[in-house]
């Protein structure tokens, strides 16, 4: 009987960690479809324009002609750290085409922790800060990390949620469609 009780305790132990880690990532409750006014497939990709790390503009629509991976991701979630080595990755595979990264730092402190945080790790893709959370209003971003790809044309052709392997050979394969 010990044993059974230790054993469904570590069990409940176990889940309450998993379910505390996907509620990390969670900023709400995922909207239905039909809030989702703001980012609809097929349709223009709404405009927004934010700074980056080097205190410059960015505005989506000039980026018109290239193929757009937009990332929302925080430093305090998990599978948003999981998820970056792989974007690294991606964007060192697309350099020099027309291709554009952003990844979008939600956190209202972004510059500071976004600095600390790859202090002691390599990247060269862009990030955005989105400290009012604009951009999330405009793309109804609930969870971490979220990502929209956006066509040359600059309409949106995918919605990821969750973290993968960007390096994925049918991803890049896409991507490289696009």
């Amino acid at each position: 009987m010990l044993r059974w009780f230790m054993c469904k305790s570590v069990y409940i132990a176990l889940v309450c960690i998993v379910c505390g880690v996907m509620l990390a990532c969670d900023k709400g409750e995922s909207p239905d479809a039909s809030e989702q006014a703001g980012v609809v497939m097929g349709e223009t990709a709404p405009d927004f324009t934010l700074e980056n790390m080097q205190g410059e503009e960015v505005t989506l629509s000039d980026l018109r002609g290239k193929v757009v991976l937009l990332n929302f991701w925080a430093t305090w979630c998990p599978p948003c750290r999981e998820e970056i080595p792989s974007m690294e990755k991606l964007y060192q595979h697309f350099e020099g085409q027309a291709f554009e990264m952003l990844a979008i730092n939600v956190e209202e402190n972004g510059p500071e922790v976004v600095g600390k945080f790859f202090e002691d790790k390599s990247h060269s893709f862009p990030i955005l800060f989105d400290p009012q959370a604009r951009a999330q209003r405009l793309y109804n971003v609930s969870k971490y990390p979220e990502t929209f790809v956006v066509d040359r044309n600059g309409i949106v052709v995918e919605h990821v949620m969750g973290a993968i392997d960007w390096m994925q050979p049918s991803v890049v394969e896409y991507l490289e469609n696009l």
